[in-house]
């Protein structure tokens, strides 16, 4: 299987990449290198991959529809598409919002056109994300649910991306699979999410920030957990439906447990051995309290099922933060 994963040097779609190598599939990976954080770390990532006769690499922004075309048309035997690539992150698409339509909008079109070029593909896979639920209170949040009030830009960026998909699946038979994405930790992870600001935090001895005074509840979800259920649902291309309905499905994939974020800093100190000085804050505009995802949909059609406990999951972050960082 020859599988064209964008965005390949980010935190999924690098461990991803290598999970898919080691099972013999031929990867052939884009990426941009942002520098919207360390491109050092995007560069680490590739490092892992670069060398193995199964991975090929190109350095391209997927908005880029000519270096986008001439890349899938070098390579006609891609069969399967992840869609990893785009500008993450919910408090800084207050800063720079032109910078989330132009990769996970005008990006994800350019993706879904070669997509349609391609003679042989048989499914297109893509990040979703739990921040569709919006305000949503019902717990836990379900793939039923309407997700028609996003609360930040990227937000409805994610939900845009469910319905760009959705329509090609419509017209074209373009067999697509969303994933709603919770809260990912582990081993590689980006800067700017919790885990990794808490940690350098402490090490640093910097108070740590924590919204809403500390009453926050995230489904927490490890790497490796993440990386399963992507390859469980890219193995699944939906179907055409009764009557014709279009090959299209959107999954929640977490853990189905939320947990407290206090009890999340609690592991980081036990993990790092040192007592982290916080800094209760306001809840930021665009976020949310709580997550939770039920896994009902993802659990029946694909046997996906999550295995790894914060409890297990921080000490093996901590240890490969220790490592990568020295210290």
């Amino acid at each position: 299987m020859t599988v064209f994963i964008t965005g390949a040097a980010g935190f999924i779609g690098s461990t991803l990449a290598s999970s898919l190598l080691a099972r013999g599939d031929r990867v052939v990976g884009v990426d941009n290198l942002d520098p919207y954080y360390d491109p050092k770390l995007k560069q680490a990532r590739l490092d892992t991959l670069i060398g193995h006769k199964g991975f090929t690499f190109a350095q391209i922004d997927i908005a880029d529809r000519a270096a986008m075309e001439a890349l899938f048309k070098q390579h006609p035997d891609i069969d399967r598409v992840v869609n990893l690539a785009a500008q993450a992150g919910v408090r800084y698409s207050l800063v720079n919002p032109y910078a989330y339509t132009h990769s996970n909008v005008e990006g994800f079109l350019v993706v879904l056109e070669c997509c349609r070029a391609l003679p042989k593909l048989k499914h297109l896979v893509y990040a979703s994300s739990s921040s569709v639920y919006g305000g949503n209170k019902k717990m836990p949040f379900s793939v039923d649910d309407r997700v028609d009030n996003p609360i930040s830009l990227y937000a409805a960026t994610k939900k845009a991306n469910e319905l760009m998909a959705h329509t090609y699946s419509h017209l074209y038979r373009l067999p697509t699979t969303g994933l709603r994405y919770f809260t990912v930790y582990g081993p590689w992870g980006r800067p700017d999410m919790s885990a990794c600001i808490f940690a350098k935090a402490i090490l640093e001895d910097r108070p740590i920030p924590v919204f809403n005074n500390g009453d926050m509840r995230r489904d927490f979800t490890y790497i490796d957990d993440i990386v399963a259920g992507t390859m469980a649902v890219l193995d699944r291309p939906p179907a055409i439906g009764p009557e014709g309905a279009a090959p299209y499905k959107v999954y929640n994939i977490g853990n189905h447990t939320s947990e407290p974020l206090m009890r999340f800093i609690q592991l980081i100190e036990q993990a790092l051995g040192r007592t982290a000085a916080i800094d209760f804050l306001p809840m930021q505009p665009g976020d949310v309290r709580e997550t939770y995802a039920d896994i009902e949909a993802l659990q029946r059609d694909t046997g996906y099922k999550p295995t790894t406990t914060i409890d297990q999951g921080i000490p093996k972050f901590i240890s490969w933060f220790r490592d990568y960082h020295k210290i």
